[in-house]
C-alpha cells in the first residue's frame, strides 16, 4: 500500500472523508486499478452521501478484483442505502461465501436479512449475528446486532444481555446505550426506574454522537409523554374549576363557598404539586437539563405546551372569576384544542422519526 493510500485510509478512520476521497483520488490517477484504492474511494463516497459514484467507483473494484471481500461488504452497504435490499442481501451472502470465517461477513448479512419484514428472515439474523459473535466475540458491534435481532424477534432478556455485553467491550457505544434505553422504557409501568434509566441511556447516547438522530429522536417521546402526562392533570384541575364555579353560580354562600374554594384551589395545588414531586424524583437534576433543551428543540412539544399552559391558566382565574359564566365555559374550547393539537403533535413527531 502506498504512502497516500496509507495516509487516506487514517484519514477515513478520522472521519475526514473529503481528505481520504481526494488522496485516494489522487493514488487512483496512477493506477486505476488498485481495488483497496478504489474499495477506500467507495467507501469514502458513500460516507459523505455520494451513493451512485460510491457504487459506481466499488463496481469498478470488484471486476478488478472480484473476490475482494470488503469490495463486496461496501457493496452491501451502499445498496442498502439506496434501498436496493435484495441485491445487497446477494452482496452479503457472496462476501459469506469468500470469507465464511469472517466475522464482518456474517454481521453484514446478518444487518441485512434484519431490514425485512418477515420473521423467518428476522430469526435469520438472528442466527447470523450470533455467528458474527461466535467468530469475534470482542467486538461490541456484533453483540449490539445480536441484541437488535434479538429484540425484533421477541427475545428481550436476550436482547438486554447482549446490550450490556457490549457496553461493556465498549462503554461508547451509542448504539447499544440507545438500544438498551429503550428495553428500560418499554418496561417503565413494570419496573420502577426503567424511566429515569431509559433517559440516562438516551442522553448518553446522544452525547457520544452528535449526528445520531435516534437517540435526539426517542428522548423528544420521551419529553412528549411528559406532556401528555401532565395534560390529564390538567384536565383534571379544569373540571373541578368549572364544577366549583358552577355551584357557587347556583347560589352558594357563606361556609359553603368557602369550602368549595378550598377544594378547588386543593385540587389545583395537590394535582400539580403531586405531579411535580413525581416528576423530581423521576428525573434526576443532571438530565433535567438536557431534556428541557430537547423539548425546547421540538417544535410539536411546544406546540403541546400552549394548549396546556391556557388550561392552567384558565383554571386559575376562574377561581376569581367565578361569577362570568362566558368565562367558565371557555374550558370547552380549550380542552378541544388541547385534544386536537394533542393528535396534531403525535403526527408531526412522527414525521420527525430518523429513517432506519
Amino acid at each position: 500500500m502506498s504512502r497516500a493510500l496509507q495516509q487516506a485510509d487514517a484519514l477515513f478512520d478520522l472521519g475526514r472523508h473529503e481528505q481520504a476521497a481526494a488522496l485516494a483520488a489522487q493514488h487512483l490517477a496512477g493506477d486505476p486499478d488498485d481495488a483497496d484504492a478504489l474499495v477506500l474511494l467507495a467507501r469514502c463516497r458513500h460516507s459523505l452521501g455520494d451513493e451512485q459514484q460510491a457504487l459506481t467507483t466499488v463496481e469498478h473494484a470488484l471486476r478488478v478484483a472480484p473476490e475482494s471481500v470488503s469490495a463486496w461488504l461496501t457493496r452491501t452497504h451502499i445498496l442498502l442505502a439506496l434501498k436496493g435490499y435484495e441485491q445487497a442481501e446477494g452482496s452479503a451472502r457472496r462476501a459469506v461465501e469468500l470469507a465464511p470465517q469472517h466475522w464482518a461477513s456474517h454481521y453484514t448479512l446478518g444487518m441485512v436479512l434484519d431490514r425485512g419484514a418477515r420473521r423467518k428472515r428476522k430469526r435469520a439474523a438472528y442466527e447470523s449475528a450470533r455467528r458474527a459473535v461466535a467468530l469475534a466475540p470482542e467486538e461490541s458491534d456484533a453483540h449490539v446486532l445480536v441484541g437488535l435481532t434479538a429484540h425484533h424477534t421477541g427475545n428481550h432478556r436476550v436482547a438486554q444481555q447482549a446490550y450490556e455485553t457490549a457496553l461493556r467491550l465498549n462503554p461508547d457505544n451509542g448504539t447499544a446505550h440507545n438500544n438498551l434505553s429503550l428495553l428500560h422504557l418499554r418496561r417503565r409501568w413494570l419496573r420502577p426506574g426503567s424511566w429515569t434509566r431509559a433517559a440516562q441511556g438516551f442522553v448518553q447516547a446522544a452525547a457520544l454522537d452528535l449526528e445520531d438522530r435516534h437517540a435526539r429522536y426517542n428522548l423528544e417521546n420521551m419529553a412528549w409523554g411528559t406532556l401528555m402526562g401532565s395534560r390529564w392533570v390538567a384536565f383534571a384541575g379544569t373540571v373541578a374549576v368549572a364544577l366549583g364555579s358552577a355551584h357557587l353560580r347556583a347560589g352558594a354562600a357563606g361556609t359553603d363557598a368557602l369550602v368549595t374554594c378550598l377544594v378547588c384551589a386543593a385540587v389545583l395545588v395537590g394535582g400539580w404539586g403531586g405531579w411535580l414531586l413525581w416528576q423530581a424524583r423521576r428525573v434526576p437534576p443532571h438530565l433535567r437539563r438536557p431534556l428541557l433543551l430537547v423539548a425546547r428543540g421540538c417544535r410539536p412539544v411546544l406546540g403541546m405546551a400552549l394548549p396546556i399552559a391556557l388550561l392552567i391558566v384558565h383554571a386559575a382565574l376562574a377561581l376569581v372569576l367565578w361569577r362570568s359564566a362566558l368565562f367558565s365555559a371557555l374550558a370547552i374550547p380549550l380542552a378541544f384544542f388541547a385534544l386536537v393539537m394533542s393528535v396534531a403533535g403525535r403526527t408531526a413527531l412522527q414525521q420527525r422519526a430518523p429513517k432506519p
